[in-house]
């Protein structure tokens, strides 16, 4: 019996064809998925630059943005501190008197002093404006200046003293005849009671002397404090600060006090000052209200001192302008005393209308 050769292992030995088929098609697969790996790789390279790209950008542009945002508040910050001047000097009237910057106590007390000694500078010559030749002439002279102006009574006491030169002659005079005579400087009715009645006073209480006395002159009808520290300063040499319309506004003003009650003002004043300077103070300030810091239109332009005054800007600022608004000897015009003193730099102011100036008394005193 014949033997079957057995049939070959398929596992075992392939054929030819597959096995060269095989690594060919491994190879193609590689390469597809090589060129697919290598594509991937290329896009989201793309796509990272493509969004750095654009956060450069983004952050390129919200810098321009800032830079913008940050020149227009300049614009605008350079453009208010440029219009701040307009703005001060427009909402000036309705800025209360006194210092608009925070200031120690200390330093309101030098400013005020410093205010003073450039004051002095400026006014050599400060003096009372009342024409006088001794403490009965400047007590009602002080009286009569009462709502009206010092060359007003100035014009009116010559007429006067030369009919009634003493407290007697006044004390017994007719006061219809006072009147009339008074009558130019207003409220002539009731000046002429407090002037006849200081008057007698002083005939009954004082043997026919003024009084050197605080305590005593304000006794007197129709003499105040301010009356009072006239006469103490100027015809006796006894400190006072004298409180009136001039002093009260520029105080306020300089920032030296807030009140408006002359008593406080002088009280407050006096802790500022030494006792030595409270007189001259009196007369430098009043001149300088009188001439240059009005009541209506101060002329801060043409004012020396307003590096030292925290009111600057209420009035007219514009130098040319402020120059014209200057008053007395500042202004190139005469001055309220008909007999000023010798040191005075400007004219001498004219007698009353109708007066010829030979008429006209002159006063033989210091003042």
């Amino acid at each position: 019996m014949s033997k079957r050769p057995k049939a070959a292992n398929r596992d075992d030995s392939p054929a030819p064809a597959q096995a060269a088929k095989k690594p060919a098609a491994q190879k193609a697969t590689a390469a597809v998925k090589k060129a697919a790996a290598t594509k991937k790789a290329t896009a989201t390279k793309k796509a990272t630059a493509t969004k750095k790209a654009a956060t450069a950008k983004a952050a390129a542009t919200k810098k321009a943005a800032a830079t913008v945002t940050k020149k227009a508040a300049a614009t605008k910050k350079a453009t208010a501190t440029k219009k701040a001047p307009s703005a001060k000097v427009a909402s000036a009237a309705v800025v209360p008197a006194g210092p608009r910057k925070a200031e120690s106590r200390l330093g309101m007390v030098r400013r005020a002093r410093r205010i003073n000694r450039e004051l002095a500078e400026v006014y050599p010559y400060a003096h009372p404006e009342l024409d006088f030749r001794n403490p009965f002439e400047l007590l009602v002279a002080t009286v009569l200046s009462a709502q009206t102006t010092d060359l007003r009574v100035n014009q009116t006491t010559p007429a006067l003293f030369a009919q009634y030169p003493t407290p007697e002659d006044l004390a017994a005079a007719v006061p219809e005849e006072i009147e009339e005579l008074i009558r130019p400087t207003g409220f002539f009715r009731a000046k002429t009671k407090s002037i006849m009645g200081l008057a007698a006073a002083l005939r009954d209480d004082f043997g026919g002397e003024v009084p050197d006395s605080l305590e005593d002159l304000v006794k007197l009808p129709g003499v105040g404090r301010k009356t009072a520290f006239v006469v103490l300063g100027n015809a006796y040499g006894v400190p006072g600060i004298t409180v009136d319309t001039h002093f009260m506004r520029l105080a306020r003003r300089f920032g030296w006090t807030g009140s408006d009650d002359p008593v406080k003002i002088e009280a407050e004043v006096a802790e500022i000052f030494p006792k030595s300077e409270w007189t001259m103070l009196s007369h430098r300030v009043i001149f300088h209200g009188r001439r240059i810091c009005h009541a209506r239109k101060p002329a801060c332009g043409a004012c020396p001192i307003t590096h030292l005054c925290p009111a600057y800007g209420e009035g007219e600022t514009d130098p040319e302008k402020a120059r014209k608004l200057l008053k007395y000897e500042k202004g190139g015009y005469p001055g309220q005393r008909l007999n000023p003193p010798a040191d005075y730099p400007g004219r001498p102011a004219p007698p009353a209308p109708g007066v010829a100036p030979g008429a006209v008394q002159r006063p033989s005193g210091g003042q």
